[in-house]
């Protein structure tokens, strides 16, 4: 026994460096397209590299190398270069990896030749790795083609690509999204917000599903994004991979799995990505899903069978080119983003638009933004991409021959035969009878028993209807719609005087739905009023986009802010803003108010500005909500009334507002200042604390100013070497001018812009007498909401326990009433 146990041992000993390199593929190896048992595998066989098919019915049984997990493929060749079942994957004895097709021609290669390569590895992470004896001399990490995978590093100057679309890091820290490496349709990461450039920026997936970037220059990795399924314990597989539609995605497989879950996209709304559809393609929506049509009858698809390769013109242009008219396409925005969206930018109205691009012998297409901006674009390349949404303001126009063709309504596919015609026809008869007898039925049982109770809505007319068909008029929604579209109104947004907020997603669009709460005026007031509301359209004010209103339910739809309102960046933990971001928000919300209150056909007070109600768009533009709704609550006309009945919030009331005075527009100035004055300070304008010597913050930032000490005023969050402190200096002087007691003392919105925008000289201002309220007649919630209250005024240098002398203080006759 003792001889046959010694040569055993010896013969175990001698296959130990053989199964300690059995994950190493030796030079000389090939796998082949057809053999099932040709592959590399990596040890723990999680991943392996083999031959796949294109899956293409252009050229199904032509192949091309992959590395995959669970037939997930994760690499391949640029291209990838396609190879018949004669093809084959070979690493040379010279060290270079080569694809060659059945004729022996390289179609792919590593150029590793002559370079020491003794083997290759496919490892456990995924990386292909050519190397000798010390060290790795090739690897697929370097190379990567439309994929990243977990834990890999991708840097500054590498590419993903994917049809026509590519990926990049940008060594701003950003990432972009680019159509044919040209047309930048997304752009965002870490330098969205701030003006600064790092060293060399490296993007990683972590394992628990965090996308972020690293850089020497970085005291801590920034996240870019959360996976939705972020640090869920279950073992699985991530990585983020550039689709042929052109977006960005996370995803991540259960281990062992073949299907791969997206749980994050860089681009939030695919039909925003440029070329989804092709050429003159035009994306839009199918509940959830996108889909792809062609912009009229004028045009059809260059394929049928795959409406995404773009549509062209029944007739082209050359056949009528002193002939040709506009077609006009509702709701629909041709994508236009740089280097085209410099180049081709006007300000001019509707018609403006439409005739320049149809007198223009190189312009084929052209969109009016209608979001209040006055922007036109005119679109003069060979390549035109649309998007069609009827939450969209925009109007397009394409350059078509004549007749200009409207698209048919769509419709179900027909049956062939001419006895299945016949059936088809008698169903069609039998269903639309029994809707119309239904309907019939319903209508008269409503005429007589409903018509007249208020839970249902009161007495609708025609004349309700029109409304809806009004130029600007909003989309009208059920309430069950919006019940649904809310999950049953579940993700509240916050609240405030007029209700409370709910996101949504209508049509795959996010949605803010605000639940209105005392509402004292009937039907036909209430579409009134929505109708003046949503005919404000400006850049600076949040869109509305339609409403509900059923029996008692009252409820108003506007677009989405993705990056929520300014308050959370002014006191909430974590986020903050730099000082130009904050200027070009007091501008902007400048800008909004005073198209309120000296553009609109009617004037509208907003009576409750606050950071609360100033939202921010995914470029920190500001956005005023809840304009208009003062005048939902009360039916009077809001030029003469007092508005006993409205809603204000401590801390930026104005005190003829407290002290039951006409409420005119200089009262939106005075809650103005106090936002501006937050803006600087990064502080509740109502703040009492030692560091303020026991004083309201306004009274004590005056105080402050006086002594010429405006940095200690500053918040400190935002200090640094570059600040403009002249315009920080004049920002305040107008934050002070526009709280000054008397109305009339206070400047119009219009000239609040001219004046930061340093078009008008600021004079030093005087001291504002600063309002103490009083607990007399004071109600409200936990956010700070109260009603009419009684007003107690203190010069700014009495002591915080000095007596309150209760007086009502009447400004200018002549402001009041303007």
């Amino acid at each position: 026994m003792l001889p046959w146990a010694f040569s055993t041992l010896c013969l175990l000993l001698c296959l130990l460096p053989s199964l300690a390199t059995s994950a190493d593929i030796p030079l000389g190896s090939i796998i082949t397209p057809l053999n099932a048992s040709s592959s590399w595998t990596s040890p723990s066989e999680a991943f392996s590299l083999s031959f796949v098919s294109s899956q293409s019915q252009a050229s199904p049984s032509l192949y091309y190398p992959a590395i995959s997990y669970s037939s997930v493929p994760i690499w391949n060749p640029p291209g990838p270069p396609l190879v018949d079942s004669g093809g084959s994957l070979r690493l040379l004895q010279s060290g270079n990896l080569v694809l060659v097709n059945s004729s022996g021609n390289t179609l792919w290669e590593t150029t590793t030749s002559a370079i020491g390569v003794t083997s290759a590895s496919l490892l456990d992470t995924g990386n292909l790795v050519l190397k000798n004896s010390s060290s790795t001399l090739w690897q697929s990490f370097q190379h990567p083609t439309d994929t990243i995978l977990q834990d890999q590093d991708f840097t500054f100057g590498q590419t993903l690509t994917s049809n026509s679309y590519s990926f990049s890091l940008l060594q701003s820290g950003n990432l972009t999204l680019k159509f044919n490496n040209s047309i930048q349709y997304f752009n965002n990461g870490y330098n969205a917000t701030y003006n600064r450039n790092i060293t060399s920026p490296v993007l990683t997936l972590k394992t628990n599903g965090i996308v972020q970037i690293y850089d020497g220059s970085l005291n801590s990795t920034v996240v870019i994004a959360y996976s939705d399924n972020y640090a869920e314990s279950e073992d699985m597989f991530r990585f983020l991979r550039l689709d042929n539609d052109g977006n960005f995605r996370a995803y991540s497989a259960t281990r062992g799995s073949s299907v791969a879950t997206a749980h994050w996209s860089a681009v939030t709304e695919q039909c925003d990505v440029f070329g989804y559809c092709g050429n003159y393609g035009v994306c839009t929506y199918n509940d959830s899903s996108p889909y792809c049509i062609c912009p009229s009858q004028n045009f059809e698809f260059i394929d049928p069978a795959n409406p995404r390769n773009g549509c062209k013109r029944t007739k082209d242009l050359n056949e009528c080119l002193s002939n040709s008219t506009m077609l006009e396409l509702n709701n629909t925005q041709f994508l236009t983003y740089p280097p085209e969206v410099s180049s081709q930018q006007y300000f001019v109205g509707l018609t403006a638009c439409r005739q320049n691009c149809l007198s223009g012998g190189s312009c084929v297409a052209s969109t009016a933004l209608g979001d209040g901006s006055g922007l036109c674009y005119l679109k003069v390349t060979n390549f035109v991409s649309a998007y069609q949404s009827a939450t969209l303001p925009s109007t397009s126009y394409v350059k078509v021959c004549p007749p200009a063709l409207s698209n048919p309504p769509r419709s179900g596919s027909g049956s062939n035969g001419g006895s299945s015609k016949v059936r088809s026809w008698v169903v069609v008869v039998v269903v639309a009878g029994t809707i119309f007898c239904l309907v019939a039925l319903e209508w008269g049982l409503w005429w007589c028993f409903c018509r007249n109770s208020p839970k249902f809505g009161g007495s609708s007319s025609s004349q309700y209807a029109l409304l809806e068909y009004a130029s600007g008029a909003p989309v009208q929604f059920s309430y069950k719609e919006l019940h649904r579209s809310t999950k049953g109104f579940k993700e509240r947004l916050g609240s405030g005087g007029f209700g409370t907020v709910y996101r949504g997603l209508v049509n795959h669009i996010p949605v803010a739905v605000k639940r209105l709460e005392g509402i004292e005026q009937g039907e036909k007031q209430f579409r009134m009023e929505v109708a003046t509301i949503s005919s404000t359209h400006h850049l600076n004010l949040v869109r509305l986009i339609g409403f509900c209103s059923e029996g008692r339910h009252r409820l108003l739809v506007y677009e989405f802010m993705k990056n929520g309102s300014l308050d959370a960046y002014l006191f909430g933990d974590g986020k903050h803003l730099p000082w130009p971001t904050r200027f070009n928000i007091a501008i902007g919300t400048a800008r909004g108010v005073t198209y309120l209150h000296e553009e609109c056909c009617d004037c509208i007070v907003h009576c409750d500005i606050k950071p609360e109600n100033i939202l921010l768009d995914d470029n920190f533009n500001a956005k005023v909500s809840d304009f208009g709704l003062a005048r939902l609550i009360s039916a009077k006309d809001h030029r003469n009334r007092t508005l006993t009945s409205v809603r204000g919030t401590r801390g930026y009331l104005a005190p003829e507002w407290l002290a039951n005075l006409p409420i005119t527009s200089k009262s939106d100035v005075y809650s103005y200042g106090m936002v501006l004055l937050e803006l600087i300070s990064g502080r509740r304008n109502f703040d009492v604390s030692e560091g303020t010597s026991r004083k309201k913050f306004s009274v004590w930032a005056y105080e402050e100013f006086e002594r010429g000490d405006i940095a200690k005023v500053l918040d400190q969050r935002v200090v640094c070497v570059d600040l403009d402190m002249e315009q920080i200096e004049r920002a305040l002087k107008v934050c002070f001018w526009c709280i000054q007691e008397q109305p009339s003392m206070r400047p119009s919105m219009g000239k609040v812009v001219q004046m930061l925008e340093g078009i008008m000289q600021v004079e030093r201002p005087p001291p504002p007498r600063v309002p103490l309220e009083t607990s007399l007649n004071v109600t409200g919630g936990d956010d700070g909401e109260v009603t009419r209250s009684f007003l107690a005024f203190a010069a700014p240098a009495a002591p915080a326990d000095s007596a309150v002398e209760l007086a009502l203080v009447k400004g200018d006759e002549a402001d009041q009433s303007s």
